[in-house]
């Protein structure tokens, strides 16, 4: 089978490096990859919302399954371009429906699925321009600390937490008036503050049936101790200690099972990943948010962990026969370090030269924002590169990833160095 990935950051590097290992992946592309993928298959140049470009490719290349890596593209709709069009409606598509991945496009849509199927999360209102000045006497009674998220895409950055009832005032504001995260910004989720370990869980869904894949934990603050803004994602650990037996028996039976029966009740078409950003409150799980695609950086440490072929899994889903699998999760612990740009992620500089990747041993490098140029490979993102470890125990293996993290540079490098510090 033919197969084309969307994307170029870190997940995607690691989606490739699980899909190539396949024996039915007979050619791998990755649009548009990165200085990493290439290892796994052919970095192509396609643009990602150009979906008459991406459907010549896939008639040229004779795709068979093409595999969003990251929501913008699913939000968009590709799913339903592929399936209402009779000369791709064959290919497997691994993702939601439009109507589907709004469980992440709007956070609006996806409390009011909650509430409407009993599913656990934190009490919330909503504001917009039309009920903003009641939006500020809202925020002016509300305990502290208070979340607020943009309603839509923000790449992961769209969620400010705030214990200053001003500051709370003045982002609400700055969101909805000003902008500040685009149209994604213009409706407002104001959030109750829960307190708890937070863990991500991810469900692989035919629409009816699920697998779990292992669980992960990221870290998404910049700096250590989890202070500083909110990143894309600054490490991650697999598996989660607490993320096991009667917690995790909760989880599926008032989370999991309910989403996805939810989903099938209202019709809508969902065959793809869930991703569930949990939260554990005194061993209670309740719903943070949900992704329609793998998380980033927790692919780093789930595909390795992952014992099952990642194809053979996606045609199972696409059969609807789910049901039937069983996923085996490694033993062993994986661990990713993520290295950053100096800056991120507000302002950085890209172009950087990266030096001693080749003298790196015992880790899989996943790469996220990089380029190459005259066989050089460069910086060109805010993340730069995820170093991926295994170990007997989550230790172990973030040791191995330190040891790596020291022998890679480039100017302005930077990393957190208290990943899995809790465990």
């Amino acid at each position: 089978m033919n197969i084309l990935l969307l994307g170029s950051g870190g997940r995607e590097c690691a989606i490739a490096w699980k899909l190539a290992q396949s024996p039915e992946c007979s050619r791998l592309f990755i649009a548009p990859g990165n200085a990493g993928s290439r290892a796994y298959g052919t970095n192509v140049s396609l643009p990602l919302t150009d979906f008459g470009a991406i459907k010549a490719f896939c008639l040229a290349e004779e795709i068979g399954l093409l595999f969003p890596g990251g929501e913008d593209t699913l939000v968009a709709g590709i799913w339903d371009f592929f399936k209402n069009d009779p000369e791709l409606q064959h290919i497997i598509v691994a993702g939601p429906s439009k109507d589907g991945a709004q469980l992440e496009g709007s956070k609006a849509f996806s409390k009011k699925f909650m509430q409407r199927h009993d599913i656990p999360t934190a009490a919330y209102h909503e504001f917009d321009e039309s009920n903003f000045e009641e939006g500020l006497v809202y925020l002016e009674q509300h305990t502290t600390p208070i979340v607020l998220k943009a309603d839509g895409l923000a790449a992961g950055k769209g969620v400010v937490i705030t214990s200053d009832i001003e500051e709370a005032k003045s982002v609400f504001a700055a969101m909805i008036k000003e902008s500040r995260f685009g149209d994604a910004g213009k409706k407002v989720v104001v959030e109750q503050f829960l307190t708890g370990v937070e863990v991500s869980v991810f469900a692989l869904s035919d629409g009816r049936n699920y697998v779990l894949l292992p669980e992960a934990k990221d870290y998404k603050r910049v700096g250590e101790g989890d202070t500083g803004p909110n990143t894309g994602g600054m490490g991650a650990v697999s598996p989660v200690p607490f993320a096991q037996g009667a917690f995790m028996e909760k989880v599926e039976e008032r989370i999991v099972k309910p989403t996805v029966a939810g989903l099938a009740a209202e019709g809508i078409v969902y065959q793809g990943f869930i991703f569930f950003g949990l939260i554990n409150v005194d061993g209670e799980p309740f719903v943070i948010e949900y992704n329609c695609r793998m998380g980033d950086p927790e692919t780093e440490v789930v595909m390795p962990r992952l014992e099952n072929d990642l194809v053979a899994l996606i045609r199972d889903m696409d059969a609807g026969r789910l049901h039937e699998v069983t996923v085996q999760h490694s033993d062993k612990a994986a661990c990713t370090v993520m290295l950053v740009s100096q800056g991120y992620p507000d302002d950085y500089a890209k172009g950087k030269v990266m030096s001693g990747l080749e003298t790196t041993e015992g880790s899989l490098l996943f790469h996220a924002g990089t380029t190459l140029k005259e066989e050089e490979v460069l910086t060109s993102g805010g993340r730069v590169l995820a170093i991926t470890s295994y170990g007997a125990g989550l230790k172990e293996a973030l040791a191995q990833s330190y040891l790596n993290a020291e022998k890679i540079n480039f100017e302005g490098k930077q990393y957190r160095r208290d990943i899995g510090y809790e465990f």
